[in-house]
């Protein structure tokens, strides 16, 4: 779809605000027009050349009409009342127009109002639920800095340049097109003398803008990088000051910072040429029209009257803030092109994980899970090769090696965070793939090594995903977790708000909430992504102890980085390089003396 037919697509919607802002829009406009067609009853009457019309023509439609009429109209008031009150009632007649003119012009502002507002709030909405739908392997290709600035600043200047930019859209060709509609009325051979300028100035806007577009992409881009520094810096301040690397950040921020603001620079000055170059080419025309129109009458040759040149030329200067506005709204499109693009990229970006329209629910889990022949790269290389395991329900299965051995990857197929390159995963011999995605994942709990906590209170966070709970269910997961203490002991209990990325708690009380949500959840399958590794020996003793009251009665797939945790399992897979190299229990994996002995002995060799 191209981005004429997508910018159509979003104002769709609201096409009878559109309507209604036309309509008003051409209201305005002619009755503005017909102000200014009393220039020429006004002069006419101020210079005695007014022509005295005695009788009425039947009203019609047309201009000769209207003008004879509305000339025996002046002209009674000129004999029975005198030229004076024939020119205020003129005056009188003026300001009515004008006020009906601005009460016009405020009409098509005012039910123009909600297509603009809505427009921002459907792209934002779009935007959201595209980056909901997403799968992870989008986010490890694209910084998370630029993605917000597509998600905020990309929006805010689309709105800016483009969506503020509609009634000015909608009135100026409008305006335009009744005004040299008039022009041609009056004159028709002086309007095309003046037509044959346009296209030159044209012409000359569309140069300039042309490279605008450009320098608006290459300067979205820089203000995604400057996102990104700034989120990565606030994420890792702690780091940065103690390694004493602040003067280098300051340097690579403000380095980018100063590349973002000379294409700021270059783009403002393009588009702050706009106005001055359509006003300084449009006088050109005015005084090129003035002169010949001015010959035309002085010899003899032109059917308008001195009046009615001059009303024409004053009709004339009125297709100049029109035209400027068209030339700022091009400009203001190009710039605002770029930022589209970039927000488009994300709603036009495809959705790899989707569900089957023939997909089938999936209300418990009865009696095991199985990797197939599964294989998976991201890239060209493939993390996972050839897995075949199976998971019996109830049963806990250990998977222990080296960082990038595939571990991860190996349980992210199983809620379909990713999908498997080859092979197949089912669950009681129906393959994910063929299952309803929601309820696939209701099945599951995740606990990771970094505990997803949001910004809400400690309430909140155990109850997030889990519809219609109660406070007293809430307590009771976080005492099977071993939380309910140190909840107690806080402020607000329950109700104490635990700061960004739950900043405000520790690394076990952190990972004892995220544990409480997967109790609260109560899934029949447990992943736990190295759930214990980044504790201190007191920390991980209540959370393994919370773990033991998790996993009791449900089938878990248990990330291990600390081998003693696993001493239980009913299996062991050791993977190494995409492979399950070894699999058994503990004792006879250590009789084995094979790669989990040595993981064992380098782990704890003395």
């Amino acid at each position: 779809m191209t981005p004429v037919k997508r910018i159509i697509s979003y104002l769709s919607p609201y096409w009878k605000e559109a309507g209604w802002s036309v309509g008003f829009t051409l209201l305005g406009t002619f009755f503005s027009l017909f102000s200014f067609t009393m220039i020429i009853p006004f002069l006419g009457i101020l210079f005695d050349h007014h022509a005295i019309v005695e009788s009425p023509v039947p009203f019609e439609f047309s201009p000769a009409a209207v003008e004879h009429n509305f000339t025996y109209f002046v002209s009674q008031i000129i004999l029975d009342h005198g030229a004076v009150n024939a020119l205020l009632a003129i005056s009188i007649l003026v300001v009515f127009f004008m006020f009906m003119k601005t009460l016009f012009a405020y009409l098509a502002k005012y039910v123009i109002a909600p297509l603009r507002n809505g427009i921002v709030r459907d792209v934002r909405n779009m935007l959201f639920d595209k980056t909901m739908r997403l799968s992870l392997s989008y986010y490890s290709e694209e910084r998370k800095g630029d993605l917000m600035s597509r998600m905020t600043a990309d929006v805010q200047e689309i709105e800016i340049t483009m969506i503020r930019s509609l009634d000015k859209a909608i009135k100026s060709p409008i305006t335009i097109i009744v005004y040299l509609g008039a022009l041609f009325v009056m004159s028709v051979n002086l309007t095309l003398f003046a037509l044959i300028f346009l296209p030159i100035t044209g012409g000359v806007i569309g140069w300039v803008g042309r490279t605008l577009r450009k320098k608006s992409a290459t300067g979205q881009k820089r203000l995604g990088m400057i996102l990104s520094y700034i989120e990565e810096s606030l994420y890792g301040l702690r780091i940065i000051k103690a390694f004493n690397a602040e003067d280098r950040v300051r340097k690579r921020f403000f380095d980018e910072n100063q590349r973002y603001t000379r294409i700021m620079n270059k783009i403002w000055r393009r588009k702050d040429l706009a106005s001055p170059l359509t006003e300084f080419l449009s006088s050109i025309i005015i005084i090129t029209i003035m002169w010949y129109g001015g010959n035309l009458i002085l010899m003899g040759n032109s059917t308008l009257s001195p009046q009615a040149f001059i009303a024409y030329i004053a009709i004339f200067s009125q297709i100049i803030p029109p035209a400027k506005s068209l030339s700022t709204i091009y400009y203001s499109i190009q710039k605002g092109m770029a930022s589209f693009d970039r927000v488009e990229s994300i709603l036009n970006a495809p959705v790899d994980i989707t569900e089957k329209k023939e997909a089938l629910p999936i209300p418990s889990f009865e009696k095991e899970i199985q990797y197939q022949n599964v294989w998976f790269k991201y890239d060209n290389e493939y993390v996972l090769k050839d897995i075949n395991l199976t998971i019996p329900k109830g049963q806990t299965i250990a998977l222990v090696g080296q960082s990038g051995a595939g571990k991860s990857t190996f349980v992210n197929l199983l809620p379909r965070f990713y999908d498997s390159s080859k092979g197949s995963i089912t669950i009681d011999e129906i393959p994910v793939k063929d299952l309803r995605i929601k309820p696939l994942r209701s099945l599951m709990g995740i606990v990771s090594q970094e505990s997803i906590l949001f910004n809400d209170t400690i309430h909140n966070n155990i109850a997030f995903g889990v519809e219609q709970t109660t406070r007293e269910e809430v307590i009771s997961a976080a005492k099977i977790a071993n939380a309910h203490n140190f909840i107690m002991q806080m402020d607000q209990g329950y109700d104490t708000n635990i700061g960004d990325r739950g900043g405000k708690l520790s690394g076990g009380q952190r990972q004892r909430i995220s544990i409480a949500r997967a109790i609260l959840s109560n899934p029949p399958v447990l992943i736990l992504d190295e759930a214990t590794s980044s504790l201190d020996t007191e920390s991980e003793q209540l959370v393994q102890e919370a773990l033991g009251n998790l996993m009791k009665n449900r089938t878990s797939i248990v990330i291990a980085h600390r081998l003693s945790t696993i001493r239980n399992a009913d299996m062991i897979c050791v993977f190494h390089e995409g492979h399950i190299v070894e699999r058994g229990k503990h004792d006879q994996l250590m009789e084995k003396n094979g790669a989990f002995k040595a993981l064992y002995d380098q782990q704890f060799k003395q």
